[in-house]
């Protein structure tokens, strides 16, 4: 099976391409104000993030649990390992009738490089009613895997869609 590079768009003014971040993954601090609405409730609100950056991966934002209204989450059996960011667990997030399955999630234990999430959790916006970043709603990641939001100021193309495995 061979791979490709497919030809990365080139950013306007104002815009990031994806294919300009790092690989590995790196993490950085963002002051862009992020919210979360799931079943009428701001689940999280935030002008205190980080997000972390991967070639070919729209922007993943993780919020600190001090913003986060984390009664509406429980831990699930789910974990899964990551070599850059670690051991991490899913949360399900349940909002009077209505709950979602490993929608959000979180590393415990992370490596070094990523320590500085340990207490913060992300969420698969296509799970969540509405996300936004300064406002604008976002457009989840294609795929169910990662968890990227996208924004018109990033161009891609993204990782995550059928046929971009090997990117």
């Amino acid at each position: 099976m061979s791979f490709f590079r497919p030809s990365p768009i080139t950013p306007g003014p104002g815009q990031e391409s994806v294919w300009d971040y790092p690989r590995p993954a790196k993490l950085e601090d963002t002051n862009k104000h992020l919210r979360i609405i799931f079943n009428g409730i701001t689940l999280a609100d935030s002008r205190n993030a980080k997000r972390v950056l991967e070639t070919s991966h729209p922007p993943t934002y993780y919020i600190p649990g001090d913003d986060i209204q984390l009664e509406y989450l429980v831990e699930t059996s789910r974990r899964t390992m990551c070599e850059w960011k670690g051991v991490c667990v899913y949360y399900d997030v349940i909002v009077g009738d209505k709950r979602v399955s490993n929608a959000a999630w979180r590393y415990v234990q992370p490596t070094p490089s990523f320590v500085d999430i340990q207490e913060c959790y992300s969420f698969y916006a296509s799970l969540m009613d509405e996300c936004y970043v300064n406002d604008e709603l976002v457009q989840s990641q294609p795929g169910d895997f990662y968890g990227g939001w996208i924004t018109q100021d990033i161009v891609g193309p993204f990782k995550g869609g059928a046929g971009t495995m090997g990117w």
